[in-house]
């Protein structure tokens, strides 16, 4: 449609300039002395235009001519920046198929074309940014070839050459530049360097998902578990893991927190800083009344820990696996006492009613059984330690069911029943 009415127009134009030139009889007459000259007015006027259009092509093609040394010299430039950008390319490309001196080498060559520019005074645009980026590439080959000198090196480079870039890329560059020295460092095994490196990033930068995985790591390497488990709550509140592997970590976290802890004051502060979710752990549970005990801590507060975990097992047997119910039961039968607490007499009959619930449970009659002879109900206690040694799977709490009747036995002064006790306390 466009070139329709260009057609149209150039032919009205055409049409109105011939019925104008026609109609017209008006002369111009040139005096040069002795000379006179009359010409046509459409004459003078058709050379007029020729020569305007001559004018403006001559003018055109000696600005044409006069621009040719700024282009080629921009042309070469091109062909340079060209030629840096595909030696970058080049050593991403060496670098991912694995040939790392080649990489190298081709990053030290886009290094080397900029600085030559530089040198004639025809830097690039983004040189900075360039130079930064083929001086990470250079480390990340020293890193995989164990150059480590070399790989410092080209890293304060880069950082420096960050410096230079400009404002939209230099904080991006920083960051890329320091979470890769961190990651480097986790790979030499140094813990404590890459916690520096991270500790360098801005706290909105800290708490990305790449960095918090690098500093989950590194903690667990330097031995940290609390600042190990503070950052793999962040990565499981951000979702960066699957559920079950999430669950997974934080227990092998709170398992190691639990495990460095040395006074009873530190182990409650710890307990209390957990999640419900973490503190309904049977494992974590278990471990934690475990070392409270060992740390001679109340055994009340032991209790306290375990009964959430002993709700659900009541309500729901199947909910514990048999590691954790015989976790369950040790720790607890560690905890009971021989007082007459109101506490102790309750937890008494907890035990009492949940083995009535299910009297065909081995664990429940030797929790049961050990609850009774501590209060000194010897009888009872005899009958359910002698039911529990039939069934329990369990090595170690057959041991204590056997050795726990053998005292009963050397209580009665039967002593060939005691022997037998023993013996077979011996051979659990």
């Amino acid at each position: 449609m466009r070139i329709a009415l260009w057609l149209i127009s150039l032919f009205a134009v055409a049409v109105a300039g011939a019925l104008w030139a026609g109609s017209n009889t008006g002369t111009v007459t040139v005096f040069w002395p002795p000379y006179r000259v009359d010409v046509s007015l459409n004459l003078v006027l058709l050379v007029l235009v020729l020569v305007l259009v001559v004018a403006h092509f001559a003018q055109r093609a000696l600005s044409a001519m006069l621009a040719l040394p700024p282009q080629a010299k921009r042309w070469r430039l091109l062909q340079k920046e060209r030629a840096a950008y595909g030696a970058l390319l080049d050593a991403s490309a060496n670098f991912m198929a694995g040939r790392f001196l080649r990489a190298r080498k081709a990053a030290e060559l886009v290094i080397e074309r900029e600085n030559a520019l530089a040198l004639a005074g025809s830097s690039l645009v983004h040189a900075p940014s360039l130079k930064a980026l083929a001086h990470v590439m250079v480390a990340e080959a020293a890193h995989a070839l164990q150059d480590k000198n070399t790989r410092q090196t080209h890293l304060q480079s880069a950082l420096q050459e960050a410096e230079q870039a400009t404002a939209s890329v230099r904080q991006t560059l920083k960051e890329g530049s320091l979470l890769r020295a961190a990651r480097w460092s986790l790979d030499d095994r140094d813990a404590q360097a890459s916690l520096q490196w991270l500790d360098q990033l801005p706290q909105g930068v800290a708490r990305r998902t790449a960095a918090m995985r690098l500093r989950l790591k590194a903690s667990r390497l330097a031995d940290q578990p609390a600042q190990a488990l503070e950052t793999a709550l962040l990565l499981a509140k951000h979702r960066a893991f699957s559920p079950a592997a999430a669950q997974s970590i934080v227990r092998g976290l709170v398992s190691d927190l639990l495990a460095h802890t040395h006074e009873t004051d530190h182990l409650q502060s710890v307990w209390q800083s957990l999640g419900a979710e973490q503190r309904q752990m049977p494992e974590l549970a278990g471990q934690a009344a475990q070392r409270w005990l060992n740390l001679k801590g109340d055994a009340s507060v032991a209790r306290s820990w375990l009964l959430p975990i002993w709700d659900r097992f009541l309500k729901s047997p199947s909910s514990l696996s048999a590691s954790q119910k015989m976790q369950l039961v040790r720790v607890l039968d560690q905890s009971l006492g021989q007082g007459e607490a109101p506490a102790e007499r309750e937890w008494l009959a907890r035990i009492e009613s949940a083995q009535l619930a299910q009297p065909q449970d081995a664990a429940l009659l030797y929790l049961a059984g050990m609850a009774c002879m501590k209060r000194q109900l010897w009888g009872k206690a005899q009958a359910l330690l002698s039911q529990a040694t039939k069934q329990l799977d369990d090595a170690g709490l057959r041991r204590q069911a056997w050795s726990a009747l053998a005292l009963l036995a050397e209580q009665r002064d039967d002593a060939a029943a005691a022997t037998l006790a023993w013996k077979r306390a011996a051979t659990a």
